[in-house]
């Protein structure tokens, strides 16, 4: 079963807009552009990270919101404007001493393909463009920036043995 392989992942690597947001823009007069979040998949985020699920995040995007936001759930390794995404993936499975199999990768659209295939475990939301569809190991039921996220941390902390009712209440 495909799923077996999320016991061994002991990082899980996300983009920000397609994946964590649902791709849309929305730009100021004054030329800001904001996102939006989905609170589930951030307090999902947050418990990964609570019970030792590491969420390193690598965007080609650059904003000082998705910055803070990503720093207010508690993610340390938050990499925006990456423009080679496989290269700094490798420098952080180094740092780490991680290997392929170890990590877990979503994302959503082409920059994401060549990082994606360098892990063992590839996923993407529903509304992913079709040459990243093709080669993910799960496709989330969930679009992205609406319960994508969640869907694959909630899979992996619960055959991990890291995600139950009991333990999740007490933790609040």
């Amino acid at each position: 079963m495909i799923f077996q392989k999320l016991l061994s992942i002991k990082a899980v690597v996300l983009d920000v807009d397609g994946v964590m947001t649902d791709g849309s823009l929305q730009v100021s007069e004054e030329g800001h552009q904001l996102r939006t979040f989905y609170v589930k998949d951030g307090y999902a985020m947050q418990l990964a990270i609570k019970r030792g699920l590491p969420i390193w995040v690598i965007s080609g995007g650059r904003s000082k919101g998705v910055q803070s936001r990503m720093e207010g759930l508690g993610i340390n390794e938050v990499h925006m404007g990456v423009a080679d995404k496989l290269t700094l993936l490798k420098e952080l499975m180094g740092k780490y001493s991680l290997e392929k199999e170890n990590l877990l990768y979503m994302g959503d659209d082409l920059p994401d393909y060549e990082v994606m295939q360098a892990v063992g475990f590839a996923c993407c939301p529903s509304d992913a463009v079709e040459e990243i569809k093709e080669i993910c190991h799960y496709m989330s039921p969930f679009a992205g920036g609406r319960g994508a996220v969640r869907d694959i941390l909630e899979k992996t902390m619960k055959l991990q043995g890291k995600w139950s009712v009991e333990t999740t209440i007490k933790s609040i």
